[in-house]
C-alpha cells in the first residue's frame, strides 16, 4: 500500500473514529475510548483496513499530536492560579510522587516474570521496565479533570488543589520521564552504568529548556503576526513537527559532534513551549484558542492511531495484569495524596477523599508509552498495549471517581444555572407577579409572590412559586416573609410608598442588594435610587426600550431574552483568589464576553488591565454552556 493511500484510508478511519467517539460520550463514556476502539478494529488484527507497517509510516501523526497535547499541559499551568495553593498542591505532588512511584515501581518488577513479553528479563531490563512504566502511569489527565469539575460546577479549595495537582503532575512527570529514559538505555541493554549518565542528563535537560523557550518565543512572535488564523495552526503544528525532527536529529548526529549520545525529550521541549506562552507573554488567551480550535482533530488522530498500535493479540493475556496495575496505581496514589495532603495541612476531610481525584488518565500517559515503544524497541507495542489498557480502565473510573470525591466533600454545586441559587420575593397584585416569578423560576430562582390583605384560601396554586400573603406592610409582617435564603426582592404593589418600605426593609435590616421596584410614578425614581434600587416606571421604560431597540437592536434582544441561545448575566466576584486580577487573567469561559464592572456606585468600562475585586458586579454576554463554567471562575 502506498503512503499516499495509506494517509487517504487513515483519514476515513478517523472521521469514523470521531462518530464512534461521539456515541461513546452519549453513553457517558469516555470519547478517547471510542477513538482507541475505531483504531483497534480498523488494524492489521480486525478488518486489516492498514497494515502493521502503517503505524512507522504515519509516525509524523504521533509527533504533530505528542507536540500539541504536551503544549495544552504546559498552557495550564498557570502560575498565578497554583500560588495560593502552592503548600497543598507541592505537598500532594511530592507525596504521589514518592509513594505512588514506589508502590507501582515495586509492583511492576514483581510482575514482570508473569507477563508474556518480559517473562525472560533480566534484573537490569526488568528494573527499566519498572522504572518505565510507574513514571507514566502516574501520569494524569487535566483535561478530563476539568471536564467533571465544570459538569458538576464545583468549587472550593478542594477543587483548587485537585487542578493544581493534576496539571502539576504531568509537568513533573515529563521531567521524571526525560531522566528515566537516560538510565533506562543502558539497562534495558545491560551495560554497566557510568557515574557520567548525571552529566549527560543535565546537558540533556538543559537543552531541552533552552530549545522550549526559543519555541515558545517563535509560537508567541507567530501569535502575534496578522495572519489567518488557519495559517497560525499549521505554524504551530508545523514547529510541533520539528521539535521532533530536531530532536532526532541531535540524536543521531551528537555521537560524532560532542563524543556521547545527547537526547533531547521533545514532549518536555513542547511543554516549557507552552508553559513560557502561558505564563510570559501576552499571547496566553489567543494560544489557548488556537490549541482549542486544533484540539479535537489532534485527538482523534492521535488515539485512532494509538489504537491502530494496538497489539490485540496480547491484549487478553495482559487484561489481568493490566486490572491489578489498576488497583495497586490506587493504592499508591492514595497513599501519597493522604500523606502528601498531611504535610499540606489539608483538612481531614479532604485527605480522606482525595484518593478519588487523581486517578483519571489519558493524553500524557498514552503519549508516554508511545514514546516507550519507539526509543525502546525491546519493548515496542506490547507495553504500549499494557500501558493502554491500564489508561482505559483509569479513564472510564476516573471521572466516576473525582465527581464522587468533590460530591463528599461539598464543593459540587449542580443547579441548572449559575448564579441563581436562593429565594427570591415578589410583592404585588393581579397576574404580573405570577408572571415575574415564572420567568425567575424559569432562571433558577424559588420564588415566593407576597400578596397584602388579600384572602388565598381558594386560590389555585401554581407549580413554579409559592403564594402568601401579608396583612400589611410594616417590618413585624415582612420578618415573616423575609426567611433565611432569601437573596432579592421585586416589589411592584400599587402604592409607592409601600415598595419604598419594603426595599428599605430588605437593604436596612438584611443587607440585600438585589432590589427592583416598580414605581407608579416617575418622581419615585429620585427617592430609590439613592438605596441603590432599580427603579422601573412602566411609561419611561417602555418608551426607553422602544427607543434602545431601534439603536441597538441585537443588545435589546439579548434583553428580552428572543436569542435562547444567548443571554445578558450578572454574577458577583465572590472568589478570593481573583481579588486584584486583570480581566486578561480571568481565563474567562469560551462563549462568555465582559460588558461591564460596578464597584459599588461606580461603572466601570472594561479592558484587559481592568482590575476586578472581591465584591464586584460583573454584567457578562454569555451562552447557555458558557453559563454553567462561569462559577468555576468567579465563586468561591
Amino acid at each position: 500500500m502506498t503512503f499516499a493511500r495509506e494517509l487517504a484510508v487513515f483519514a476515513v478511519i478517523c472521521l469514523a473514529s470521531y462518530l464512534i467517539g461521539n456515541a461513546f460520550k452519549r453513553v457517558r463514556l469516555p470519547s478517547i475510548t471510542g477513538y482507541l476502539l475505531a483504531g483497534a478494529l480498523a488494524g492489521p488484527f480486525v478488518l486489516e483496513m492498514l497494515p502493521q507497517s502503517a503505524t512507522t509510516d504515519l509516525r509524523f501523526v504521533d509527533e504533530i499530536s505528542l507536540a500539541v497535547i504536551a503544549m495544552v499541559a504546559g498552557s495550564e499551568l498557570l502560575l498565578r492560579e497554583l500560588a495560593p495553593r502552592k503548600r497543598a498542591i507541592g505537598a500532594t505532588v511530592g507525596g504521589i510522587l514518592i509513594f505512588g512511584y514506589f508502590v507501582l515501581a515495586t509492583a511492576i518488577y514483581l510482575l514482570a516474570p508473569f507477563i508474556s513479553f518480559t517473562a525472560d528479563f533480566e534484573s537490569g531490563p526488568r528494573l527499566a521496565l519498572a522504572l518505565l512504566g510507574a513514571a507514566v502511569l502516574l501520569a494524569l489527565s487535566p483535561p478530563s479533570a476539568i471536564a467533571v469539575i465544570k459538569e458538576v460546577q464545583a468549587r472550593g479549595r478542594f477543587t483548587r488543589t485537585v487542578l493544581g495537582v493534576t496539571v502539576l503532575m504531568d509537568v513533573v512527570i515529563i521531567v521524571l520521564f526525560a531522566l528515566i529514559t537516560s538510565l533506562a538505555t543502558p539497562l534495558l541493554e545491560s551495560a554497566n552504568l557510568d557515574i557520567s549518565f548525571i552529566g549527560v542528563v543535565l546537558v540533556d535537560l538543559t537543552s531541552a529548556l533552552t530549545i522550549g523557550l526559543a519555541t515558545g518565543f517563535i509560537i508567541s512572535w507567530l501569535l502575534g503576526r496578522p495572519l489567518p488564523a488557519w495559517l497560525k495552526a499549521v505554524g504551530v503544528l508545523a514547529l510541533g513537527f520539528g521539535v521532533y525532527e530536531l530532536a532526532d536529529y541531535i540524536r543521531t548526529t551528537s555521537t560524532d559532534l560532542v563524543g556521547f549520545e545527547v537526547y533531547i525529550e521533545p514532549l518536555l521541549i513542547s511543554l516549557i513551549a507552552g508553559l513560557y506562552v502561558a505564563n510570559f507573554t501576552p499571547r496566553r488567551v489567543a494560544f489557548e484558542d488556537l490549541l482549542h480550535k486544533v484540539g479535537p482533530a489532534v485527538y482523534v488522530a492521535f488515539f485512532t492511531i494509538t489504537g491502530l498500535s494496538l497489539k490485540l493479540d496480547l491484549l487478553t493475556s495482559v487484561l489481568p495484569i493490566a486490572i491489578g496495575l489498576f488497583a495497586v496505581r490506587v493504592v499508591g496514589i492514595g497513599l501519597g495524596s493522604t500523606i502528601g495532603g498531611r504535610f499540606g495541612r489539608e483538612p481531614k476531610r479532604h485527605r480522606r477523599y482525595s484518593w478519588m481525584a487523581y486517578i483519571t488518565q489519558a493524553g500524557i500517559a498514552l503519549g508516554l508509552a508511545r514514546e516507550v515503544a519507539v526509543q525502546f524497541p525491546q519493548l515496542g507495542d506490547a507495553f504500549a498495549t499494557l500501558i493502554i489498557s491500564v489508561v482505559v480502565i483509569n479513564e472510564i473510573f476516573g471521572p466516576l471517581f473525582l465527581k464522587s470525591a468533590l460530591r463528599k466533600v461539598g464543593e459540587a454545586h449542580e443547579p441548572d444555572l449559575v448564579g441563581n441559587e436562593g429565594r427570591m420575593l415578589v410583592f404585588g397584585s393581579g397576574n404580573q407577579p405570577i408572571e415575574v416569578a415564572r420567568i425567575l423560576n424559569t432562571e433558577g430562582f424559588d420564588v415566593t409572590v407576597v400578596r397584602v390583605d388579600v384572602d388565598l384560601s381558594g386560590a389555585e396554586g401554581h407549580d413554579f412559586c409559592d403564594e402568601v400573603s401579608i396583612p400589611s406592610v410594616d417590618s413585624e409582617h415582612l420578618e415573616q416573609v423575609f426567611e433565611e435564603g432569601i437573596v432579592g426582592v421585586v416589589a411592584m404593589l400599587e402604592e409607592d410608598d409601600d415598595n419604598l418600605s419594603i426595599t428599605t426593609y430588605a437593604a436596612d435590616e438584611r443587607g440585600l442588594s438585589r432590589l427592583v421596584v416598580r414605581s407608579n410614578e416617575a418622581a419615585v425614581n429620585e427617592k430609590l435610587s439613592p438605596e441603590g434600587v432599580l427603579s422601573v416606571h412602566p411609561t419611561t421604560g417602555i418608551v426607553a426600550l422602544l427607543a434602545q431597540a431601534v439603536l441597538t437592536p441585537n443588545a435589546t434582544s439579548l434583553l428580552l431574552q428572543h436569542d435562547h441561545g444567548r443571554e445578558i448575566v450578572q454574577v458577583s466576584v465572590t472568589n478570593p483568589d481573583l481579588d486584584g486580577v486583570t480581566v486578561g487573567d480571568l481565563r474567562l469561559p469560551t462563549g462568555v464576553l465582559l460588558m461591564e464592572i460596578r464597584r459599588g456606585n461606580a461603572a466601570l468600562l472594561v479592558d484587559g488591565r481592568t482590575r476586578v475585586n472581591l465584591g464586584d458586579e460583573l454584567t457578562l454576554i454569555a451562552d447557555d454552556e458558557a453559563r454553567a463554567e462561569m462559577q468555576l471562575v468567579f465563586s468561591r
